[in-house]
């Protein structure tokens, strides 16, 4: 992070714009965002009827497809040093997980009722993953998780490092990085950018909204249609 972390009252106001309208808005500041830090292959969304979650991230490797060589003392400790690691720093938090497994992503579930309960209780309240979740009518109360797979088993899951920079689904994202999703996917907000993102999105509201009048307009052409986009164009500020 480049700044220090969001106050719940700037938090609120991210959380009150979609995915999308955040997309939009932090090209206003950065137009060569249009082409990285988002996701860009489906993910499921396991509650789509919550609000967006906006939080810092925390990053994962799992693999599940086959069993891991490391001893199960030291794959305890590794899990243990992760916890530690989530419950570390700003938050809220994000857990964003890159499944390892390759065309085998998402064989098993690191997500299910146990596991969003203990990071839930450590401040996480959601995940990022191309893997997959199980128990979806069992997870913590609030916690959202988008995913590339349903699947009911764990298989062999297990943690291969974190705290390392992760891609899941296009989307790059390293510790710390400030994260929004919702049903549509995720995007990395620019820190810098944060606290404008929403002076930001009314801008762009504002431009749309002259295009849109046009477009419903009765009797609308091409030409009224061309004016209106000539019109919001000009609306900078």
């Amino acid at each position: 992070m480049t700044d220090e972390p969001l106050n719940e009252s700037e938090l609120a106001a991210l959380r009150a714009l979609d995915t999308p309208t955040v997309c939009n808005a932090i090209e206003v500041g950065a137009p060569e965002r249009r082409g990285f830090g988002f996701t860009s292959r489906s993910l499921h969304c396991m509650r789509p009827e919550l609000p967006p979650m906006v939080g810092y991230a925390r990053t994962v490797m799992v693999r599940a497809f086959r069993p891991t060589a490391t001893p199960a003392a030291d794959q305890v400790a590794r899990r243990f040093a992760y916890l530690e690691y989530v419950a570390d720093g700003a938050g809220p938090t994000i857990s964003v997980v890159q499944d390892l497994d390759d065309a085998q992503a998402g064989f098993g579930a690191f997500w299910g009722e146990v596991n969003s309960n203990m990071h839930w209780a450590l401040g996480c309240i959601g995940t990022v993953t191309n893997g997959s979740i199980r128990d979806i009518d069992d997870l913590a109360e609030g916690f959202q998780g988008l995913a590339g797979a349903l699947t009911p088993s764990h298989g062999h899951m297990h943690v291969v490092d974190f705290g390392t920079e992760v891609n899941v689904a296009g989307m790059v994202v390293g510790t710390g990085d400030l994260v929004h999703a919702d049903r549509h996917g995720a995007v990395v907000i620019p820190h810098e950018l944060a606290r404008g993102i929403p002076a930001a999105a009314d801008l762009v509201s504002r431009r749309e909204a002259v295009i849109l009048a046009a477009a419903k307009t009765p009797g609308a052409t091409v030409e009224t249609i061309k004016q209106a986009m000539a019109e919001a164009a000009a609306v900078t500020s």
